[in-house]
């Protein structure tokens, strides 16, 4: 085991397009440490990179107390868990898990020790004498996952390894990932593009996007501060309201959106003390939906006017997707119209505006009713919409 320390590398390919740039960061031996983005954000490049299947164009990538930039892959000593299994068709489980352990020359009796322990953590050992065809696709994940924990690697690098899994056992997976690590104790770089992965199964979380690292903490920290626009639309399901919202400051501090004018209180000024400096600008406002109420609920707070566009019921909550008279920004977003790799690139969206809010199933509504929405402006979070910055 070991940490893996980036210290401000870069990957620029010979057509001249930089993949990632001056990436510093420090993994902690034993941690799993997430990579999130969108398709194209650099983050399986860096993976890569860590495994030796891409070249360092600048900068220095250290694993435990060795420089690794000039090391073959197999010297590393790391282990790479790919999306599509990369097992051996003609091979049974057992010898699949073994493979890598024969290659090395390990003494017989050692790898039926090592696939016989790596079995049995992972529930293949019924499994052993089969192909990899006549498995499910769970089960050819642990074996792939069996393959590369035989060899007691200092890091484990997975490249979306659950991509190709249905949703069901996505979830099961993921558990069972992190519940593997945990035992294990190994220093895990797991990149995907899925948000709840990321924030489900690492210890800390990164988020690229374009090659350049915006934000790496732990998920609560990246859910309750984010460090910029585009990390506060691309964390949380469902994602965060981003809104554009005057400014007015008259001893006071209110903030106006959807025909509403609201108060901001010292609570939220206290986190987002530059608000104040933003008197009669335009900032934009952010709301996860879970503090958007209805309005019965909640008549201590303030309403803004919404019509109902969507209900998702969902048995113990209902998703309530509204229409509102603002511009809604779309940053960290993924857009239907969009391929992944432009999603959050798109700025303000004025010709839908919505908002989503999370509430409780017993709230009935019916579709393109108006009702007052109570927004608890407390829990708001504010940017500059120019820069992306938090107005802190």
């Amino acid at each position: 085991m070991a940490d893996v320390v980036f210290n401000e590398v870069d990957k620029v390919y010979d057509n001249g397009f930089h993949a990632v740039q001056d990436l510093s960061l420090d993994i902690k031996d034993g941690e799993f440490l997430v990579l999130v983005g969108p398709s194209g954000c650099g983050k399986t490049t860096a993976l890569r990179m860590v495994a030796g299947l891409e070249e360092i164009s600048d900068g220095e990538l250290l694993i435990g107390d060795r420089v690794v930039n000039n090391l073959t892959p197999k010297e590393r000593d790391v282990a790479m868990v790919f999306q599509n299994y990369a097992l051996y068709p003609h091979l049974s489980v057992y010898e699949n898990i073994a493979f890598g352990l024969r290659l090395r020359k390990a003494p017989k009796e050692e790898v039926h020790r090592l696939v016989s322990w790596a079995a049995k953590m992972l529930d293949l050992s019924p499994y052993l004498d089969r192909k990899p065809k006549q498995l499910s696709g769970g089960q050819r994940q642990r074996v792939a996952m069996g393959r590369a924990i035989v060899r007691h690697p200092q890091v484990f690098l997975m490249d979306e390894p659950l991509s190709n899994l249905d949703a069901k056992l996505r979830v099961q997976m993921r558990s069972d990932i992190a519940k593997l690590q945990h035992e294990l104790g190994t220093t895990t770089i797991y990149v995907t593009h899925d948000q709840v992965e990321a924030m489900t199964m690492g210890d800390r979380v990164a988020v690229m996007r374009a090659g350049v690292l915006l934000q790496v903490a732990a998920p609560q920290e990246l859910y309750d501060t984010p460090a910029n626009l585009y990390v506060a639309g691309f964390i949380g399901t469902p994602p965060m309201n981003l809104l554009e919202a005057d400014v007015r400051v008259n001893g006071g501090v209110t903030v106006s959106f959807g025909g509403t004018t609201f108060n901001v209180p010292d609570e939220a000024l206290a986190l987002y003390p530059r608000v104040r400096s933003y008197d009669g600008r335009t900032v934009v406002a952010g709301v996860r939906s879970q503090y958007l109420h209805p309005a019965s609920e909640r008549p201590e707070l303030q309403t803004v006017d919404a019509e109902v566009e969507l209900v998702e019921a969902l048995g113990g909550e209902s998703i309530v997707y509204f229409k509102i008279d603002a511009n809604v920004v779309r940053e960290g977003q993924q857009h239907e119209d969009e391929e992944e790799e432009v999603a959050g690139e798109g700025g303000v969206v004025g010709s839908r505006p919505n908002l989503v809010a999370q509430y409780p199933a017993h709230v009935m509504l019916r579709l393109s009713e108006h009702v007052p929405v109570a927004v608890d402006v407390a829990r708001m979070h504010f940017f500059d919409g120019e820069t992306g910055d938090p107005l802190r």
